[in-house]
């Protein structure tokens, strides 16, 4: 029996145990997930073989950047078809090719963070996002207050933020995105908040009504809904409160809930999340989600962890 999530326009069937890993492979848990133009699949995972590819299947097609990423973080796949990998262990950036990995820029020195707290790039560093004109920009990220600006070629243009609570500061740079008319969202994690900037980093707006957001994803169109995995309560206090996540919300462009799937406990039944922290949708809306399971485990319970956690999961959108 299919089970459906979501609600409105955003309804669901679960897909479960989507990814046909090859015998004796695991993501471990999956930092970070995209799709190229013809669907295929990219998994960045905290695994022995940190890039899978599946087609939309889930039939594995091939991995590539062993030994080369410490702590698989972020994914996006540009207009070009590169994809741009965030490895917050490593403090780095890299554009690679899709087929093999072969690195075409990289911004950071892989293995030296910048000073912590010091406002230079980086000290771990978290996604990246695209201009209009290709200019990257860099969330950064747990160890900085930050968002960098950078050229297509690498060059820094600049960059904003700054610890606090104010419009503009932020208490976790987690994810970033933007949309084709050049505005900038920031998942400002531990704010509890989505913050809205200009292309330059000029304040514009604010979501709100979200628990610690973690994962962003958006089409690259005009006014897109924006998909976002939002991370549960971890304190002991709350961390049995209900209706806090972990869990998906989708939002129009002005941050107003269009539907909202997860149960309202943190849990491993397919209808519940343990830490949605990378998502992407492909051309026919499904969405797939990556979780931070090994890393949220302890943070929900006081059992050991199962030997296998799921961290990946597929969406099929109902139409």
């Amino acid at each position: 029996m299919s089970i459906i999530v979501g609600s409105g326009d955003f309804k669901y069937r679960i897909v479960e145990d989507w990814a046909k890993l090859p015998p004796g492979w695991s993501f471990k848990e999956v930092g970070a997930v995209g799709v190229d133009a013809k669907d295929n699949v990219y998994v960045f995972n905290r695994g022995d073989h940190p890039m899978m590819i599946f087609d939309r299947e889930g039939n594995f097609l091939r991995s590539w950047g062993e030994g080369q990423y410490p702590r698989a973080h972020g994914v996006h796949i540009g207009p070009d078809e590169s994809i741009y990998l965030t490895d917050d262990g490593g403090h780095f950036v890299r554009k690679c090719r899709l087929d093999d990995g072969k690195v075409l820029l990289e911004l950071g020195v892989p293995g030296k963070p910048a000073e912590y707290m010091s406002g230079e790039p980086f000290h771990r560093c978290t996604h990246t996002a695209l201009s209009p004109k290709g200019e990257i920009y860099v969330s950064d990220g747990y160890g900085n207050a930050r968002v960098h600006k950078y050229s297509p070629g690498g060059k820094l243009l600049m960059s904003w933020g700054e610890p606090g609570t104010d419009p503009g500061q932020f208490n976790i740079v987690h994810n970033i995105c933007t949309d084709a008319d050049g505005w900038v969202y920031v998942a400002d994690r531990e704010n509890h908040r989505v913050q809205v900037f200009d292309g330059n980093g000029k304040y514009e707006a604010q979501w709100n009504n979200l628990h610690r957001p973690c994962g962003l994803y958006m089409h690259n169109t005009r006014n897109p809904v924006c998909y976002i995995g939002e991370l549960g309560p971890v304190m002991g206090v709350n961390r049995n409160s209900p209706n806090l996540g972990p869990r998906v919300s989708i939002v129009d462009h002005q941050g107003k809930l269009l539907s909202r799937f997860g149960d309202p406990h943190a849990g491993t039944a397919p209808t519940a999340f343990l830490g949605p922290h990378g998502l992407t949708v492909d051309s026919r809306g499904d969405l797939y989600v990556g979780e931070v399971s090994w890393t949220q485990w302890p943070q929900f319970f006081d059992t050991p962890r199962p030997a296998h956690i799921r961290s990946l999961q597929k969406y099929e959108k109902v139409h």
